[in-house]
This record gives structure tokens, sequence and C-alpha cells, in this order.
């Protein structure tokens, strides 16, 4: 599904060049879910913005599905983003006073999809993260876990291939924490492609696969230990 070779990302000013990522290639098939740890300013960010195309590397491949990405322009690749891809932010990017029910609407919007087949996506998608009650409540009125579920619901009513979630459980206490992942964990059960950037361990052990980045390399890129019930991580 998603393959990168020989990716660099140099990021120039005037006094000095930074490389952010420097010769990083790795493949993820379907249905994998991959955690993609690493320090602050190991790359891990930059890497995530090349591969939701919200960024474009200085140099190597990215294809997508066997396609060039390099060949797209920037509207097709907002296109290709919008109904392939999903997203979960950190700071969950919800429209305080709008309900649920118009927050998980959003992306349909950017979409072909009909007006009259949006209800029954958004009415699915908040039921797959178990908020059906909360449908038409003011998304300002949530739990920080409650909002974080339903930007998860919003990530899946385009049905993506992908779900790319950016340190998910970073403002959720642990509880929130192990249940939106808890979700995560399910929809990958599903049949999800999940790519989920994280420095956390505890978050990291939900996933099959680790890639860790270091200085902008891939440092280790390997099977993960399905650790999680015991609060542990081994690799």
């Amino acid at each position: 599904m998603i393959d990168l070779s020989h990716i660099q990302k140099k990021y120039d000013d005037e006094a000095s060049a930074t490389l952010a990522l420097d010769d990083v290639s790795f493949k993820i098939d379907p249905g994998e879910f991959v955690a993609i740890m690493g320090p602050s300013g190991s790359g891990k960010s930059t890497l995530l913005h090349i591969l939701s195309f919200m960024d474009r590397p200085t140099a190597g491949a990215y294809t997508f599905y066997g396609k060039d990405m390099s060949d797209l322009s920037d509207a097709e690749l907002a296109s290709i983003r919008n109904k392939d891809m999903g997203f979960v932010f950190q700071s969950f990017n919800l429209l305080a006073r709008q309900s649920v029910y118009d927050n998980v609407e959003i992306p349909l919007m950017y979409s072909d999809i009909k007006i009259a087949d949006r209800k029954k996506l958004v009415e699915d998608a908040v039921k797959a993260v178990g908020l059906s009650e909360k449908l038409h409540v003011e998304a300002g009125k949530l739990s920080g876990g409650q909002k974080q579920r339903v930007a998860i619901a919003r990530a899946l009513v385009c049905n993506p291939r992908v779900i790319f979630a950016d340190e998910p459980t970073g403002n959720l206490d642990s509880k929130s924490g192990g249940q939106v992942m808890n979700i995560l964990e399910d929809l990958h059960a599903k049949g999800h492609t999940i790519v989920l950037v994280t420095h956390e361990t505890y978050t990291a052990g939900y996933a099959n696969r680790l890639i860790r980045i270091k200085d902008g390399n891939v440092e280790f890129d390997g099977p993960t230990e399905k650790s999680h019930e015991h609060g542990t991580f081994v690799k």
C-alpha cells in the first residue's frame, strides 16, 4: 500500500540546511497496525507529513497503491487524502459549538458522496466508537476521551484505506487513552490499516510493528510484543 524508497527531507533557511529525514525506506501493507516512534526532533512528525501528503520529500520516491505521488498535483494529493486517509490528532481538532454529527460529517462535505447518503454513514461511524447517544450534543460539552472518539469517527466516516493517528492519547488520562487505543485496536481487527505516531511505549504496544526513527533514519523496523495488557512494551 505504502512504499517509501530512499526518502530525504531537507529544510533550508538563510543560515543552514537541516536534514530531517535521510534515506528512509520501508513498506506498509494493507491491514497492518504500525507504530512510528522517536524522540523529539527525530523526524517522526516530518515522516507523518510526507506519508499523509501534507508535505513532499526533497528526494526519493513515494508510491501509494502503486501510484507515484511525485507525478500528482497538490489538488490531486488533497483529493486522495480526503478519500483514502483518515486522521486522528492529539488536539482533537473539533468544532466545539457544533454537534458530534456535524463534526463527523465534515469530511463527507468534501467528498462526492451524495447528501442523502451521509446520514447513515455519520450514524454508523459514531456508533462504531460507542457515542450514538451523544450524536446531537455539542462537541465542546464532551470529555477529552469522548472528543477523541468523535475524532476517530470523523476519520472513519469516508471509509479510508489508512488511518493516521498522531499522538492520539497525548491529551488524555490513562483510562480514556486506553479506551481510545482499544477502539483503534478493534478497527485494526476489522481490517483497517492504522499508522500510529507516538512517543509512549505503552501506546506503541498496541501495534503489531514498530518503526523507530532517530536523527532522521530508521533505527529499528520489526514486530512489537503485544503486551499492553500488562502496561509494558518489550522491543
